[in-house]
């Protein structure tokens, strides 16, 4: 099944609109620490905000900088964009200043919604923007005297399904992030998809959300779905501990909880985590990166929730491989979501037969434009209907998909190909390791070796752990696949958007 709208479709109407008009105004949208808002103060919040942007300047298919917390503001911002028929451009507010001029340069926003918190980065790097016209300062006197004046009512603009509703970043891992252009036809899509048949999401159900808002992810999971469904999603500014995730669960009582391994892990490893109750959670999703089978296991052990691993981009917005509630294959991303097709390919786009390691190739009707002035990278990964994502998995005769890494991160070592997932769901088994991330480096005698880059559990170090651990993957694996060094780390290099940073594991000393 896929979703056609009609040509002139506003996804801020197909979220927020509507469920004023099938009767949901006074339902509760949004809860946070400072109260509960219904779908009537969202809408009429998000109305002020497009009416405050019109008198900035802002006018339909311009770009508009969203830098702030997760809360009501964020929320109202986004939609008061698109209601105006503008162009959403989420960035992690505590950027720093060269990071920040990046963005005001890479996007040409003429206006950045930033918050009154971290007002100051956003202020030194505006120096020189060059197309900059404003920053509006959220929380600030002078905005907020403008938003309360503002008219509460707002006719939402006729856009396009086609037009670029929201710009999305790419998940690279080398490199300055590029712009994803996503339409208003993906959002819904993806919604009817994924978040109605996949997950079904319901009016009775609570999300939460471990990544933030300006996570293409989060985006959908935390915000997107639960509005569609008249549901309620839990918002909070303050930053993600595994602490912060049981307190909020503790007291708001998600059935949702959207997750991303990183996270799962320092759940799982907090010294009182067989105490928490998850009992109100009839549903936990990660995505983002590969969730280790170990993990996976572990997580059903310690909190018996069941855990639904995907894969999704943001060229083919959100989900489109998934594991569904009652039908979970630990160690596997799942199987096609209705409405995608997704092939596996050999390097000529012929299929591989099933088990083989291959490229994969999905189509639907959330794909996106292209990439923001990226002409060739466009051209490569978007051939016709198809989006070819760099990604390698293999299928089984049941269509389970499981993810074997990206292209790039993929090993020849002694002629044949290594996974690097493989090694660290095995390094992952031993009780000594937190975090585990496997890279191909280039020894003396010019050949690709794998390199483990090991965050080890807390407690005083362990004098001969490297030995140790290679020796552990020996008895496991194939001997070719063991890591030829190991490397202690407090805390594994991350990219923007939270993902292991290989390339510079490639760089570090050893």
């Amino acid at each position: 099944m896929t979703f056609i709208p009609p040509d002139a479709f506003n996804i801020a109407d197909y979220f927020l609109d509507a469920r004023l008009r099938a009767g949901n105004a006074h339902a509760t949208a949004l809860l946070t620490s400072d109260g509960e808002f219904s779908y009537q103060d969202v809408y009429e919040l998000a109305n002020r905000f497009g009416h405050v942007l019109r008198s900035a300047g802002v006018e339909p298919e311009q770009r508009v900088i969203v830098a702030l917390p997760d809360g009501p503001e964020f929320v109202a911002a986004l939609f008061g964009i698109l209601k105006i028929g503008a162009v959403v451009v989420m960035v992690n507010p505590h950027l720093k200043p060269d990071a920040i001029a990046y963005f005001y340069e890479y996007t040409r926003a003429g206006v950045a919604l930033v918050h009154q918190d971290t007002r100051a980065a956003f202020e030194t790097a505006a120096d020189d923007a060059r197309h900059l016209k404003s920053i509006l300062v959220v929380g600030g006197e002078d905005f907020q005297r403008r938003l309360t004046s503002a008219p509460a009512s707002l006719e939402t603009f006729p856009s396009h399904r086609d037009d670029t509703a929201i710009w999305l970043f790419s998940g690279g891992t080398t490199g300055r992030p590029k712009a994803v252009l996503q339409t208003h036809r993906s959002f819904a899509n993806t919604t009817e998809c994924y978040a109605k048949q996949v997950i079904q999401y319901g009016p009775g159900d609570i999300t939460l959300s471990v990544p933030k808002l300006f996570f293409g992810y989060a985006t959908g999971s935390n915000l997107f779905f639960p509005f569609a469904a008249g549901a309620r999603s839990v918002l909070f500014p303050e930053r993600v501990t595994a602490d912060a995730v049981f307190s909020h669960i503790a007291r708001f009582r998600p059935t949702i909880l959207i997750n991303v391994p990183t996270m799962i892990s320092q759940m799982l490893n907090h010294p009182n985590a067989a105490a928490q109750d998850l009992s109100s959670v009839r549903v936990t999703t990660s995505a983002g990166e590969a969730l280790p089978v170990e993990l996976h296991r572990r997580w059903q052990d310690t909190f018996g929730v069941e855990l639904l691993d995907g894969l999704g981009t943001a060229e083919m917005w959100h989900i489109f491989i998934s594991n569904r509630p009652g039908a979970v294959k630990p160690g596997t991303l799942g199987t096609v979501v209705p409405g995608f097709e997704v092939r596996v390919c050999d390097e000529g786009g012929a299929e591989v037969p099933h088990g083989e390691v291959g490229w994969l190739r999905v189509r639907g009707q959330s794909r996106a434009i292209g990439y923001w002035e990226e002409p060739e990278k466009t051209a490569a990964a978007f051939r016709g209907e198809w989006y070819v994502s760099g990604d390698m998995v293999r299928r089984d005769a049941d269509g389970y998909f499981t993810y074997a890494g990206r292209g790039d991160d993929m090993l020849k070592v002694s002629g044949k190909w290594l996974s690097p997932q493989e090694v660290e769901n095995c390094l992952l088994q031993h009780p000594s390791v937190e975090e585990a991330a496997v890279v191909g480096v280039v020894d003396e005698h010019g050949l690709t070796v794998p390199h483990a880059f090991i965050v080890p559990m807390k407690g005083p170090p362990r004098p001969d752990l490297d030995r140790e651990l290679q020796a552990f993957v020996k008895e496991r694996l194939e001997t070719f696949k063991h890591p030829r060094a190991i490397v202690l780390l407090d805390a594994l290099p991350r990219t923007h958007l939270g993902k292991v940073d290989r390339a510079r594991l490639r760089e570090t000393p050893r």
